[in-house]
């Protein structure tokens, strides 16, 4: 999978900066607010596609322990399983290997992020109506993936010392779900104990 890139130098890019520098200042609660007079939509697509990047790398950095072999279905743990739907070539969801899972998810993720229609770059094109539900399918399809990772990998996690990294990335990513609301607290359920910790630690 290649990254999703942001245009220099457009507004987008600009907002990203914004975002990543706000970061650095270690508060993650004030980093995810919407910055003032700028656009819920535009903030949202810009902070999914950063998620995405950061997923994709994460999940790359553990590949060769997700195999056919370790994971032969897509869990978070011995309660939650998940089976693959799109909704257009796959219609009826279907039982599969972890790391097939995150391949049709990963690609099915850049296909609508690739979407101009839905995702559009260019300064003044507006969103379409359905943005926020196909944000929200997104952003729930990535928490798997980090929900998949913590609970089947983390020992080649901690192995790499990627452990802070992982941690750092998935911290912003539930605050960021939060303030605007995008995962149902059902969905977030494999990964709950950590998120409540995380939570604790910030307030």
């Amino acid at each position: 999978m290649e990254t999703k890139n942001i245009p220099e130098g457009s507004h987008q890019y600009e907002l990203l900066k914004h975002a990543e520098a706000t970061l650095g200042s270690g508060n993650l609660r004030q980093a995810v607010m919407l910055p003032e007079g700028e656009d819920l939509n535009e903030w949202i697509a810009v902070n999914t596609v950063d998620f995405f990047n950061q997923i994709n790398m994460l999940y790359g950095t553990i590949t060769e322990f997700c195999t056919e072999a370790s994971c032969p279905v897509m869990s978070a743990g011995p309660r939650y399983e998940y089976h693959w739907a799109d909704g257009t070539n796959i219609k009826k969801p279907i039982k599969c290997s972890a790391p097939k899972y995150i391949d049709y998810l990963m690609t099915w993720v850049q296909d609508q992020l690739d979407d101009e229609t839905l995702f559009p770059s260019k300064i003044g094109v507006p969103f379409p109506k359905n943005f926020m539900s196909v944000a929200k399918t997104i952003l729930k399809r990535l928490f798997r993936v980090y929900a998949h990772i913590y609970h089947q990998h983390f020992d080649s996690v901690m192995r790499l010392q990627e452990e802070a990294h992982l941690n750092t990335s998935f911290k912003h990513f539930i605050f960021f779900v939060q303030e605007f609301n995008l995962i149902d607290r059902r969905e977030l359920a494999p990964l709950q104990e950590l998120i409540e910790k995380l939570g604790s630690k910030d307030r």
